[in-house]
Formats: C-alpha cells, sequence, structure tokens
C-alpha cells in the first residue's frame, strides 16, 4: 500500500471542502467530546491553540470568551471557510512543516491546544508533542487509531496509513502525563453506496483514495457490514 503524504492529503482535503460538512458526522461528535472536555479544567483558558481546525467543527462550539485563539489547518478551502471572529487569528499552515514548529517556538505560551480529528496525519507526531510541550499548558485532542475501517483493511490485506493507539499512547507519554480514553462508533448507512460516498469525502481516511478500482469493486461485494468503525482515542493532560 502507498502511504499518502501529507501533500497529497492537503489537495484531497481542499477537493471536497464545500462537501465536508455533510461528510463529518463523526467528526463533529468528537469536537463536541472535546468541547464539553474543556469544562473540567479549573479555569477557562484565555489563549487557545486549534491544530487541524477545518471549517470550524471546534470554534463554533466553544461558548466562553478568550483573548486570542489561533486556529490552523493546512488546506487553504478549509480555512476559507472557517467562520470569522475577534481575537480569532487563521493561519494556513502545516503543523508538520518547520515553518509551523519556529512559528511556536516564537509565539505566545498558550493555555490550551485543541485538536480533533487531525494528528492521526502527521508525519511526525513526535516532533509537533517535542513542540507543544515546551510552548502549552494543557492539551485536549482526539486521533482517529488504525482501528478505524479495520474491516476494510482485514478485507484488502491492506495497512491502515493512519497510526495504531499503541503508537499514539507511547508518543505522548514521552512528553506529557495524560489521561485518556478509547471509544468505538458504527455509522449505519441505507446502502453500500452511501456506504463508499462516506469513505471517499469525509476525510477519515484519506478520502478512501488507498482504494484503486480492483480492490474497490472487491469491497464492494465483500464487505459484510452496513455500517463503518471509528475508533478515536481522545487525550488530555488534565
Amino acid at each position: 500500500m502507498k502511504i499518502k503524504t501529507n501533500k497529497t492529503i492537503k489537495k484531497e482535503f481542499s477537493k471536497y471542502a464545500n462537501q465536508y460538512n455533510n461528510y463529518n458526522i463523526i467528526q463533529q461528535i468528537v469536537s463536541k467530546a472535546i468541547v464539553r472536555d474543556i469544562d473540567k479544567l479549573t479555569q477557562k483558558p484565555k489563549k487557545i491553540l486549534e491544530l487541524g481546525c477545518g471549517s470550524g467543527q471546534i470554534f463554533n462550539k466553544i461558548d466562553f470568551e478568550f483573548d486570542y485563539y489561533k486556529a490552523i489547518d493546512f488546506s487553504q478551502q478549509m480555512c476559507n471557510l472557517h467562520p470569522k471572529s475577534k481575537n480569532l487569528d487563521i493561519q494556513c499552515i502545516d503543523f508538520d512543516s518547520q515553518s509551523f514548529h519556529i512559528m511556536l517556538q516564537n509565539d505566545i505560551i498558550y493555555d490550551l491546544t485543541l485538536s480533533a480529528s487531525a494528528l492521526q496525519w502527521s508525519k511526525d507526531l513526535l516532533s509537533i508533542l517535542k513542540t507543544l510541550s515546551k510552548t502549552t499548558k494543557y492539551i485536549n485532542v482526539a486521533l482517529f487509531t488504525s482501528n478505524t475501517f479495520k474491516n476494510i483493511f482485514a478485507i484488502t490485506k491492506q495497512k491502515s496509513p493512519i497510526l495504531s493507539r499503541d503508537n499514539i499512547i507511547a508518543s505522548f507519554l514521552k512528553y506529557f502525563k495524560i489521561n485518556y480514553e478509547i471509544i468505538n462508533y458504527n455509522l449505519q448507512f441505507d446502502s453500500k453506496k452511501e456506504l463508499f460516498k462516506y469513505i471517499k469525502k469525509s476525510g477519515v481516511s484519506a478520502n478512501g483514495n488507498f482504494l484503486d478500482f480492483n480492490t474497490a469493486k472487491k469491497l464492494y461485494y465483500q464487505y459484510p457490514l452496513d455500517y463503518l468503525e471509528f475508533e478515536v482515542i481522545y487525550i488530555r493532560n488534565y
């Protein structure tokens, strides 16, 4: 299996940006859970950093005042769709790039870093976490794990392009004392056609382009379920 580079993933997220909000059902659930967990902090954060902000799934759920909110995404189309607001700074930048690390090293110290369904695409998660350990007080993030679409990968005999839960946990433990929770979701569909359309346009698995025509055809007939499987790990250090 050919693992997609961030450049390719960026192109695909941008391609479907205008349709993304129609297909990001699981991402919306994850974003809601992350915002709900902010209530566990003794004080509401005033300076917030969000990685992989998309079209505003987390930001739209923030209902408290802040002094500064920096939202980062590598897709300009996604950034264009993100709501605009006072004290909000939207930056189109790749969190795997050297520019991102330099920016944070010369930036303020953030009270809280948020991220929903984005960091699993990092080519170097350890590097990001090392930088965050020096530039933010608290983290509250969620990542899809390699058990997402596990039956699809079992049938196609391919390896998931995203990290395993053990790999993710080990990476975070190197720089943070964390609490984590793993939740499995099933998203049901009325037809296989709708199911496969979701894979392509949701952004959960790089828009499904890991499937060539012959593999997709085989999967269409052999996939035994009327739902897709998702595994999400929620991680915070408070």
